[in-house]
């Protein structure tokens, strides 16, 4: 027996209408068009489908059973067809995230909560499981945005420039380094650095000056929470090295200085890496907006 969505359409319209003439105006169809089109459906069947000469028309006990399905599938067709029109539209998609920046998240909820406003139909989430892992998961599929420091040169990936940062020394207001303008590498020869939990190469503190100068702190230890790592800076446990838009709320506490990284500073880069063919989706591109303008308005605090 073959069945398709048309059949499904037609038995529902002849029910509802209570007749084949008004069915037919209904589906924009001939009577005599729509009465072969049943017939050829009772002959695979081999049942009749409607009860004859009752007015109005009725179903059959299999008429009824055809009547379920319609009623069961046609709704879960018409949702699968507004989603592909949705998707086809860019009004929906995924955004799944994961991030090679531990702070970044300050900046981040208060873009994902703009976002969702706009794109209710998105669904987004945040995957940090991946984040040792996250430009072979993004080429995978299994994320759809990774946020980075480091842009590398990949197929299919592109590395969209969202903002600048100086990553910024702080530490406790009685520490010896306070006394200096600005700081250098040997600085931290005698210095416990605080870090959060990743590896040396993805910190700024690491990449940007001590592996380079090759200086080796006296001691490295990794936090997993901003908030912890603030707290230990402020009792002088170790000094630690965030972004400009971290220390925003601190630097003008008593308890902390804040110092720039070499005599001029040091300037990086965030970037948010897609796939080449999610780049054009209006959601992204509106995500990747916010994520250029809500970071500098943490920076000026």
């Amino acid at each position: 027996m073959h069945l398709d969505f048309r059949h499904l359409r037609t038995i529902k319209a002849i029910h509802e209408a209570g007749g084949m003439a008004r069915a037919a105006e209904v589906l924009n169809i001939t009577q005599s068009a729509l009465s072969h089109q049943m017939k050829g459906l009772e002959d695979q069947a081999g049942v009749e489908l409607f009860v004859r000469r009752s007015k109005p028309l009725k179903l059959s006990p299999a008429g009824q059973r055809l009547l379920r399905a319609a009623d069961r599938i046609l709704p879960e067709v018409e949702a699968l067809s507004e989603e592909f029109r949705a998707l086809r539209m860019g009004r929906t998609g995924r955004l799944h995230i994961t991030l090679e920046c531990h702070a970044c998240y300050d900046w981040l909820f208060p873009v994902l909560e703009q976002f969702r406003h706009a794109w209710p139909e998105v669904d987004v989430d945040i995957r940090p499981g991946l984040a040792f892992d996250a430009m072979p998961a993004l080429r995978r599929e299994e994320v759809d945005l990774v946020i980075t420091s480091d842009p590398e040169k990949l197929d299919d990936v592109i590395f969209h420039p969202l903002f600048d940062y100086q990553p910024t020394l702080i530490a406790a207001a009685q520490n010896p380094i306070a006394a200096k303008p600005f700081v250098e590498a040997e600085d931290f020869r005698d210095q416990v650095v605080i870090t959060y939990p990743v590896d040396r190469s993805r910190l700024d503190i690491f990449t940007t000056l001590l592996t380079p100068a090759r200086v080796e702190p006296r001691g490295h230890r990794q936090v997993e929470l901003t908030a912890v790592i603030l707290m230990l800076v402020a009792s002088d446990r170790g000094v630690s090295v965030l972004p400009d838009w971290v220390l925003r709320e601190v630097k003008y506490q008593p308890d902390y200085v804040t110092r720039p990284i070499t005599e001029h500073g040091i300037t990086k880069r965030m970037y948010a890496a897609t796939r080449g063919e999610d780049a054009t989706q209006p959601y992204m591109a509106h995500f990747l907006k916010l994520a250029r303008s809500e970071p500098v308005k943490l920076q000026r605090g």
